[in-house]
């Protein structure tokens, strides 16, 4: 399970952690999730962010790993709860469309815009990290957009309405 934790310097995301809570070696699936847990509440209690972004659900061809994944995905959302934070959930497809323009992009394709919009030097091998990542800069951009702003019906009004806006 990846995780990325980004804070705003200048109205621009900075990179401030990301990584896996290794699973692979716990063979119960309780344990499991005690451990995703309690790593969530570690990773909260350390960097104390303002809110929790993740992933939603998604429907997958096995019935048993999307239970599994929603179980982690609720384990995890507990955690932020427990302190108080906001969750905001976000498709897989959102996420990979706010941070490449194209919903279907490989994790690959995603892992590669991150690296350079935050540049990321060391980048994790695995791609589980850059999925925490994506989920909380797709937040980041969510939160650029204006909620109540004015409507375009196409480009040509867009510029008549924001003159000064370079494109």
């Amino acid at each position: 399970m990846g995780y990325g934790l980004i804070e705003e310097v200048d109205g621009k995301p900075k990179l401030m952690n990301l990584g896996v809570i290794n699973l692979g070696k716990l063979k119960n699936h309780y344990i499991k999730l005690r451990k995703i847990f309690e790593r969530t509440l570690y990773l909260i209690d350390q960097y104390h962010p303002d809110e929790l972004a993740i992933e939603s659900p998604f429907y997958g061809k096995n019935v048993q790993s999307m239970l599994k994944l929603g179980r982690a995905q609720g384990v995890a959302i507990s955690a932020a709860l427990s302190r108080d934070l906001p969750i905001f959930e976000y498709a897989p497809k959102k996420i990979k469309l706010a941070i490449t323009g194209e919903g279907n992009a490989s994790k690959e394709q995603v892992a590669n815009i991150l690296e350079r919009i935050l540049q990321i030097s060391d980048m994790p091998s695995n791609l589980d990290a850059t999925d925490g990542l994506a989920a909380a800069m797709c937040h980041f951009y969510q939160k650029e957009l204006p909620h109540n702003g004015p409507s375009y019906s196409n480009w040509k009004d867009y510029l008549r309405k924001n003159p000064g806006r370079v494109i």
